[in-house]
């Protein structure tokens, strides 16, 4: 404990240190690693999601509703063309670019959207073969039942057996009158859940409420509010989760299947219309899991990377979150089990809001930083080890 105390102690000199050297040179300092933030291309406008092809090429998704290519370095002028329409507006857009785990083979490429049903919206994944800088063949595999304008989720990944989780937001649902029985808390419908698929969009026959009349198929969790982030820890397999609370209360979730995550009966933050009142006058209930960590104030979780990489190993094991508000990335040091956080330190801050987190084959963690408005060009970069 007192090696963790001494932890706490550096990271928030350091952290300090670094404000002054950084506005001097592009030089950072952390407990650990001292580190270079790098950029690696520019001209992106509201860049949500990055992933890496087998060749090299980076795929970064853009919320008005674009797909883009860095190769090399650079941004192709040209989006990708064959991406569906997205509900563009609010928090609606084109969200996470995923390619399948045997992208080599098949050239399967997902994307997952806010797709546009009448004078709604709802969460929907589709996947398609991507050939030549073009996607083809472009078919939707799964259409979530929630309706709304707002917190869509839209994370999207692979586990190591190659089923896919998908997360969808509560969709702002009112939180008044019985919150035991707010849409969050309804297993009938898919808003406020993590779900765990098959690579086609189908429901696999071992999950958690597979046979419940009362429930959907696709459900591995619930009781979510806003998720941002989802990642898998490389030590243990365990499924991780960021969301946002409301005016304050973010949290860090260690997903397992058919557990209730609470919302909207357990919260860390103030509802919005009840200045200075908690959620709900408690933080837990019998039934219901209260999250690993939280973030009061907010930081606006988003983008969520467990780093197992060569090019900074005292961050191994390490949880890496973005923040928007916060403008900053929150490096989480894990217990020996990774399964407790133990130091919280802070990372990147004040370069913008950071949309999503991501270790690169090369070893380096890359930021893609968007602007709120959609309004300015913006960066991806790059954290560098400083020998």
């Amino acid at each position: 404990m007192r090696r963790y105390l001494v932890e706490v102690a550096a990271a928030g000199l350091l952290a300090s240190l670094a404000v002054s050297a950084s506005a001097q040179s592009d030089m950072y300092y952390s407990a650990h690693h001292d580190y270079r933030v790098v950029e690696v291309t520019n001209g992106l406008i509201q860049p949500w999601s990055m992933a890496w092809l087998p060749g090299g090429d980076m795929l970064v998704t853009e919320k008005p509703g674009r797909l883009r290519v860095v190769r090399n370095g650079e941004l192709l002028p040209e989006a990708v063309s064959g991406v569906p329409e997205v509900h563009y507006r609010g928090q609606g857009g084109l969200f996470e670019v995923v390619p399948h785990p045997d992208f080599a083979e098949n050239r399967w490429v997902y994307l997952t959207y806010a797709k546009p049903v009448g004078d709604t919206s709802t969460t929907a994944i589709v996947r398609g073969r991507f050939e030549n800088d073009e996607l083809s063949n472009v078919v939707e595999i799964f259409a979530a039942e929630s309706a709304g304008f707002g917190h869509y989720g839209g994370k999207l990944l692979f586990d190591d057996d190659g089923y896919m989780f998908l997360v969808v937001g509560d969709r702002q649902a009112r939180t008044t009158g019985d919150l035991t029985t707010q849409q969050a808390q309804d297993t009938s419908n898919h808003a406020g859940t993590v779900m765990r698929l098959h690579d086609d969009g189908s429901a696999p026959d071992d999950n958690p409420f597979v046979g419940d009349d009362d429930a959907l198929p696709e459900i591995w969790s619930f009781g979510h509010r806003s998720p941002q982030g989802l990642a898998i820890h490389p030590e243990t397999g365990d499924l991780w989760e960021t969301e946002h609370g409301p005016q304050g209360g973010d949290e860090l979730n260690r997903i397992e299947p058919g557990v209730n995550y609470g919302w909207p009966v357990v919260g860390y933050g103030v509802n919005y219309g009840a200045i200075g009142s908690p959620i709900h006058g408690g933080i837990g209930q019998e039934g219901m899991r209260a999250p690993d960590h939280i973030w009061v104030p907010s930081i606006a979780v988003s983008g969520l990377m467990i780093y197992d990489g060569d090019r900074f190993p005292l961050w191994r094991g390490s949880i890496f979150a973005g923040g928007l508000m916060g403008e900053q990335l929150a490096r989480l040091h894990m217990s020996d089990d990774y399964r407790e956080v133990i130091v919280e330190e802070t990372l990147a801050y004040d370069m913008g809001r950071i949309r999503d987190v991501r270790q690169g084959p090369d070893g380096y963690i890359y930021l893609a930083i968007s602007d709120r408005a959609g309004e300015e060009e913006t960066p991806i970069v790059r954290l560098e080890p400083v020998e």
